[in-house]
């Protein structure tokens, strides 16, 4: 069996760091690192850095640091394993495991998956059955309504739950255990434990994922009630909503037949099963008006440009925002569909048909100019007062703009609008108090020991980590530290040592999420451990510790002055002690 720490160290050399971070992002070259806009928080200038030499990243914005596994781990939001499965698939490796019990443990996960694949399959079936089983006429005329052809909604898998005992009768009958059948989310529990569709009385619309598994159901209820109108299956083993898109499945194929000029975003099912029926296969929805980083990066890998098309009411246009917000982190193209008032994608289809939502998406706009849209359409402008609060939020937007050729065209649209001057406008946004760019910062630790000492032992630990020159004669296990994580860091460095070269990624191997691993890479900043100031300023460090040190010897040394009993032992401290004394006065300089 291969040792598992080596396949990670394969796995690390495989997967260059640059190459696989610069698959999701854009990575831009100056100096030594690479660059770009951190994937992790909201940021306009460049603070994410790629350093390529000593393979790992960090960002001086938000703090967060790792090497290429830790990057895919947070990126695709997946556990450690995942993410070595992820990069051994990118180069071809084949996965040991890590020992019997973790490979045991391994096994009996991917059985209980599977057999959660497996009864969620059936769980489709039965459901298909149903509407095609004489008994869902209810069904069949709600589908018809809809504009939703029979061919269409085999295609969708769409079908329908009559009763709350059928699905878990079929279920048990098929050898599928209770257990089974409740952490599937396809049945729930009682109260008195008995099992029930956790869809019952819905018609039922699977949601595939890109592997074409069945990993969970959304039910419509058929008639008025006061129970939501959309149920899904609750989170599982299979399912989390927010790491999923609908209909990502079909979009795969449509990518595979002639690739994705696009993809059109929406919100619900119906929304977009109707656009697929209209013609628009590129079509997924995000199953809530809430867009996620996860769902962003889903469809980041299937297209660069995405359309987003939620309801036109002002729930809707507040989601465009959100999810805009999102998309333009993630590094990709932006344009949001605005839709006539109080109409979603599926009532456009049905009003005006395929050539009226057509029109919708010709006129997608980018974010800035949606922003602006959809202010002026929360105000009566025939009002002076609301004229006023109209020009006060979008001159807020407009400071947003790239350019001040981009801040005059939009100057231009709102004095159209509001009919106030350009000029005035101008003269207005002048006179705005500057906004504070939202920043995400690292969540740090409160320092213990000497504050100057912490600052000492970062710089030493960041130069010996990179291995700087001048750093290559320290003998770090010499010193006390006050922090566990500056101990760790130092026994890795003197162990990679030995083994003849220093791999500073290595170090998220030992403290994978540790706030002091960021504090001390922060360092590695421009020049800051480049040249003979720096090379000084080591030195310096080195030294303020070594003062340190024998500061704390000395002070031990007094206390067990203090407890020693004997003559003879007192003379053995004191000599000690005068020892120290000298070695202080020879150190020198500080910090």
């Amino acid at each position: 069996m291969q040792d598992f720490s080596a396949f990670i160290q394969t796995l690390k050399e495989k997967n260059d760091i640059v190459d696989v971070i610069g698959s999701y992002i854009k990575l831009e070259r100056r100096g030594y690192n690479y660059w770009a806009c951190c994937p992790f928080h909201h940021e306009k200038t460049p603070s994410f850095s790629v350093n390529a030499a000593d393979k790992f990243y960090h960002c001086f914005g938000c703090g967060v640091s790792g090497d290429v596994i830790g990057f895919v781990k947070e990126y695709e939001n997946v556990d450690f394993n995942q993410a070595v499965q992820i990069l051994a698939s990118r180069a071809g490796l084949e996965v040991p495991a890590r020992d019997d019990k973790t490979a045991e443990l391994a096994a009996l996960k991917k059985k209980k998956r599977d057999r959660h694949v497996a009864l969620m399959k059936d769980a489709a079936r039965f459901y298909l059955n149903n509407l095609y089983s004489g008994r869902a006429d209810e069904y069949l005329a709600y589908l018809s309504k809809r504009g939703v052809s029979p061919s269409l909604a085999k295609k969708f898998g769409i079908g329908a739950s009559l009763d709350f005992t059928g699905l878990p009768s079929h279920l048990l009958a098929l050898g599928y255990s209770r257990e089974e059948c409740a952490e599937s989310g396809a049945c729930g529990l009682s109260d008195d434990g008995r099992l029930f569709d956790f869809e019952g009385g819905r018609l039922i619309i699977p949601i595939i994922n890109n592997f074409d598994e069945v990993i969970a159901f959304g039910g419509r209820v058929m008639q008025p009630t006061d129970r939501a109108k959309y149920k899904n299956t609750r989170e599982t083993l299979l399912f989390n909503k927010s790491k999923n898109l609908y209909n990502i499945n079909l979009v795969k194929k449509e990518k595979r037949a002639g690739g994705l000029p696009y993809l059109i975003m929406v919100e619900g099912y119906m929304d977009a099963i109707s656009l697929y029926a209209a013609g628009f296969r590129n079509v997924v929805a995000s199953m809530g008006t809430s867009l996620t980083k996860e769902q962003v990066r889903l469809a980041k890998r299937y297209t660069d440009t995405v359309l987003i098309s939620y309801d036109g009411d002002a729930a809707g246009q507040s989601a465009n925002l959100r999810g805009l917000k999102l998309l333009e982190n993630e590094g990709l193209k932006l344009r949001v569909v605005p839709l006539p008032d109080e109409l979603d994608p599926d009532d456009v289809i049905r009003q005006r048909g395929a050539e009226g939502y057509q029109k919708c998406l010709d006129s997608a706009m980018p974010l800035i100019d949606f922003r602006i849209h959809a202010a002026a359409r929360k105000y009566d402008l025939t009002k002076t007062d609301e004229v006023r609060d109209f020009v006060r939020e979008a001159l807020s937007i407009v400071r947003d703009a790239d350019s001040e050729t981009e801040q005059e065209e939009l100057l231009k649209r709102i004095s159209a609008k509001a009919g106030i001057s350009l000029g005035a406008l101008q003269r207005d946004l002048e006179r705005l108090p500057e906004s504070k760019e939202e920043t995400v910062l690292p969540v740090v630790r409160k320092e213990e020991g000497s504050g100057s000492a912490v600052k000492a032992a970062r710089y030493v630990l960041c130069a010996c980590l990179l291995s700087k020159p001048y750093a290559s004669d320290v003998d770090l296990s010499a010193f006390e530290w006050d922090l566990d994580e500056h101990k760790t860091v130092a026994d890795f460095v003197m162990q990679e040592r030995q083994k003849g070269r220093v791999r500073a990624s290595g170090i998220f191997d030992y403290l994978p999420e540790s706030g002091e691993i960021a504090n001390i890479l922060n360092l590695d900043f421009g020049d800051n451990l480049e040249g003979e100031q720096a090379e000084k300023y080591f030195r310096d460090c080195v030294r303020t510790l070594e003062k340190r040190l024998y500061t704390k010897k000395i002070a031990q040394e007094q206390e067990a002055f203090q407890q020693a009993k004997s003559a003879e032992e007192k003379r053995e401290i004191l000599l000690r002690i005068d020892t120290y004394t000298k070695k202080m006065k020879n150190i020198g300089g500080s910090v």
